[in-house]
């Protein structure tokens, strides 16, 4: 089969006159998006919005692990040419880097932006016009990079974004750890997911990134994206415009856990699922300070990981055809 099928769950969203159409703008015309928009923010003043179920009062600037309060924080966006494919295409991906994370790996590979904070606040109108910028750039989409914290704030700019023009589709590019009630307000919202599936055995979870259920909630979290979004579907130009993307990042010694994770998406997910296997680790941010991590992964380590993914069933890796 060529890369294009659309395998299953739902197809390239459009109008009558067979333009697509990003999911968002329907939920706008109807009101839906600003319903969406005001529940979500009333979460923020008991913070649950992922599964360290924190209860800060971030309506008040009382903060939690995230350590973000009623305004979203930025650090920065761009067109990026660095990720997947179909992402990327000709114009490139349009990226906006929120400032901090609800999983803070110790290894994280974006330290300076997820631990030291590294960004600014933003309201929502500011926020939009990073959206519209991208898109005036000839972005494909725009890519909301470690978004799981800033789901209010992103609804919520949602809407000016669309009153704007905006029609290009959103991307969740997220750690994976997050929770299926939040992922429900984006059902319609987000046409693309791409989380990451950082590991299997919830030991290296726990001392890497100090949470003990990782395994649970991420299979929790990429069974529904799936279900909202379905296989990734690529149009005639190459170009991602839904579905489901999934990264894991191979980590030395193979604790990652690569045959069992691709084993879960290949048999309870789909064997369509399109799925990046990244060798880029390095002992980035405080990973130098752990012995089982503070080096990169050898090329036969690579190789064993890409080997587990091919023998899962797994039709869809990245850079290869079925």
């Amino acid at each position: 089969m060529d890369a294009r099928d659309q395998g299953t769950g739902p197809g390239i969203p459009g109008n009558d006159m067979g333009e697509f159409v990003p999911s968002y703008v329907n939920l706008y015309q109807a009101k839906v998006l600003e319903t969406r928009t005001l529940r979500a923010l009333e979460v923020l003043s008991a913070c649950r919005l992922c599964p360290r179920h924190c209860g800060a009062n971030r309506l008040s600037e009382d903060v939690g692990v995230c350590r973000v309060g009623r305004q979203a924080r930025v650090s920065s966006f761009h067109s990026h040419f660095g990720e997947e494919s179909p992402l990327v295409g000709t114009g490139g991906s349009g990226t906006i880097f929120f400032s901090s994370c609800n999983l803070l790996c110790i290894f994280c590979q974006n330290y300076e932006v997820s631990h030291l904070m590294e960004g600014d606040p933003v309201d929502k109108h500011e926020l939009a016009d990073m959206m519209m910028s991208l898109q005036r750039r000839g972005c494909h989409n725009v890519n909301l990079v470690s978004p799981t914290h800033m789901v209010p704030q992103i609804l919520e700019a949602l809407i000016p974004a669309v009153e704007q023009g905006l029609n290009i589709p959103l991307v969740y590019n997220s750690g994976g750890y997050d929770e299926v009630e939040t992922l429900r307000m984006l059902d319609g919202v987000i046409d693309l997911y791409m989380p990451d599936f950082k590991f299997w055995d919830n030991r290296w979870a726990e001392r890497f990134c100090h949470v003990t259920d990782y395994r649970e909630r991420v299979c929790a979290a990429i069974r529904e994206m799936h279900r909202q979004v379905g296989d990734l579907v690529i149009d005639q130009d190459g170009i991602a415009r839904r579905g489901l993307l999934v990264r894991h990042l191979v980590m030395p010694g193979g604790m990652a856990g690569t045959g069992d994770i691709m084993r879960f998406l290949a048999e309870e997910i789909s064997p369509r699922t399109y799925v990046n296997i990244m060798a880029q680790y390095h002992p980035a941010g405080k990973a130098m300070t752990d012995p089982l991590i503070a080096r990169r992964i050898s090329r036969k380590e690579f190789g064993l990981a890409v080997d587990a993914a091919r023998h899962s069933g797994l039709r869809r890796l990245d850079g290869m055809r079925d």
